[in-house]
């Protein structure tokens, strides 16, 4: 699957040349412009080919063409996607108790929640081109006045910035992993019914038409106030991925940040895996940036072809993103990753790390646990799951010549920008490893991905890290462990509990380990040496750093 136009918004797009200079690649070459320019009409792509899929008759009567055949579809024409009944409840935003810490937006998986602040008087003259007072009424209910954007400017003697919180019905799935990062009541679910959705409805068509966020109130020191700025929003939603997949929100928050550096001048390399299958569900595309799927084991050499062909055209600048799991990153791609990475080329790599094939349904990678219970290391009589130590990808990239390496989680917000920022602005080969819950395959609430990220870097499970070569010539100059708890200790110790947290911890929430505990919780022998493999894993990584 490629896509060959990049545009700002689905409304624009039929306006613009998909050739110009926000096009990428060898497509813009001759013959390929020549030929291609018919198919690209993308009015009529939605016209024709998005509206018959909706009905349901596309599959069956539209005919083979040209656009199949090349496997090409716009962008971001998974904006016109509905998910609005396939979950019985929908997120209410609750005003009064909203601080604008951004954490809903941020983390949903799906871009169906989105931020927005506007100065008071722009606000209410805004308002006014609302002809039903009602209506009127209910929008204006939905802006609040917190103190980060309202009251702390008029501290400063300047206008107050009403924010709000719109859901795109449309592009919520009901994960309800909104509610369970705001820690401050904001969000609940509540069911929905027919005048409950006109309601949303018309609030998100009152959002979209209010414009932009004031970009006085976004605060360029904060990352997390990062997804304000349209321009952001370079991963529409609509992508068919599970309800809250752990997955959606680690891509959502790369395009956030490459988009806010970079615009739309940048591309992505794509690996097989359920990146590409929940991305490019034909005929929807949620990515405003060209794009194409490679195969499972070859997306680097992809990538380093695409990026000399850059290079020749004067587009060393144009950062490009090659994209997969921990199955075409740890294992079978292994080989051309690494030869990426000894290659020097100025290319940002990030892998979802799920520690399973879930594109196959569970299979084991290097990156499964011991004791993980997972297809082709079913837990049975004889042998209690994976039984293998997990492969440290952090570490062999980190071996390689001046490479850039992060790992991280999207529940780490800050950690996580500084990371893809920090790729961004390395003139080399550079490597985000992110911990993606999957709630199939672990065996875990829809809701759960914030939560089991936080939990896997408190248990050693995951830990944290930034090697920057630019830091110095040794590793201990290079590497830091900064955000894991507890840095110097080996497991970190609850506060509140006084009770130490380990890797058993973590196993203890996870349908994937629930085989490992007997009717009275007692773990098994195996996963007190998978405890004991995470720790050494911890200890190879505090003795790298200098801690110890």
């Amino acid at each position: 699957m490629a896509t060959v136009e990049s545009t700002d918004s689905m409304n624009e797009a039929s306006d613009r040349d998909p050739f110009n200079n926000n096009s990428y690649g060898t497509l813009t070459d001759a013959p390929y412009k020549e030929a291609l320019l018919p198919i690209l009409d993308v009015a009529d792509f939605n016209d024709r080919i998005i509206r018959s899929y909706e009905a349901g008759s596309g599959p069956k009567d539209l005919p083979a063409d040209l656009e199949v055949a090349r496997s090409i579809v716009p962008a971001g024409t998974a904006t016109l996607r509905d998910f609005s009944y396939i979950a019985p409840e929908i997120p209410e935003y609750i005003t009064d108790n909203c601080t604008g810490c951004m954490d809903c937006v941020t983390q949903c998986p799906d871009t169906a929640i989105l931020g927005k602040v506007l100065a008071e008087s722009d606000f209410q003259t805004k308002l006014q081109n609302i002809d039903d007072e009602k209506d009127r009424a209910m929008f204006e209910a939905q802006w609040s006045k917190t103190r980060k954007y309202y009251d702390g400017p008029k501290k400063k003697g300047k206008e107050g910035g009403r924010f709000g919180i719109i859901i795109d019905p449309s592009k919520c799935k009901g994960c309800a992993e909104c509610v369970t990062v705001c820690d401050d009541l904001a969000l609940k679910m509540i069911p929905k019914s027919e005048q409950t959705m006109e309601s949303i409805r018309k609030s998100h068509r009152f959002f979209k038409e209010f414009g932009p966020t004031d970009e006085r109130y976004v605060n360029d020191n904060l990352l997390i106030d990062m997804m304000l700025k349209e321009k952001t929003h370079v991963y529409v939603g609509g992508a068919g991925s599970c309800a809250g997949c752990g997955e959606g929100t680690a891509l959502r928050m790369m395009c956030a940040a490459t988009g806010a550096k970079h615009g739309d001048q940048w591309g992505i390399i794509a690996a097989t895996g359920c990146n590409t299958v929940y991305t490019s569900t034909y005929p929807y595309n949620p990515y405003l940036v060209p794009w194409t799927n490679s195969l499972f084991e070859n997306a680097p050499a992809d990538a380093m072809g695409v990026r000399s062909r850059w290079n020749q055209k004067g587009w060393a600048d144009k950062p490009l993103w090659c994209i997969g799991g921990d199955g075409a990153m740890f294992d079978i791609g292994f080989q051309a990753l690494s030869r990426l990475l000894a290659s020097g080329m100025n290319v940002n790599v990030l892998v979802l790390d799920t520690q399973v094939y879930s594109n196959t349904g569970g299979q084991a990678s290097t990156a499964t646990y011991t004791g993980q219970n997972a297809k082709m290391s079913i837990h049975g009589k004889e042998f209690q799951g994976k039984q293998e130590r997990r492969k440290e990808i952090a570490q062999i990239c980190m071996m390689h010549p001046r490479t850039y390496v992060a790992q991280t989680t999207c529940a780490h917000t800050n950690h996580f920008y500084k990371s893809v920022i920090g790729a961004l602005e390395f003139d080399g080969p550079a490597v985000i490893n992110c911990y993606t819950t999957c709630q199939p395959e672990h065996g875990v609430a829809d809701n759960m991905a914030f939560d089991q990220a936080r939990l896997a870097v408190d248990t050693r499970a995951f830990p944290l890290l930034i090697h920057d070569p630019r830091k110095g010539d040794t590793i201990k100059t290079r590497l830091s462990l900064q955000g894991n708890p507890s840095v110097k200790e080996d497991w970190w110790h609850n506060p509140k509990t006084k009770e130490t947290v380990d890797f058993i911890d973590f196993c203890r929430s996870e349908g994937r380990f629930s085989k490992h505990f007997d009717k009275d919780g007692h773990e098994s022998e195996v996963l007190r040496t998978a405890r004991q493999d995470r720790l050494e894993n911890w200890h190879q990584l505090q003795e790298l750093a200098g801690i110890i």
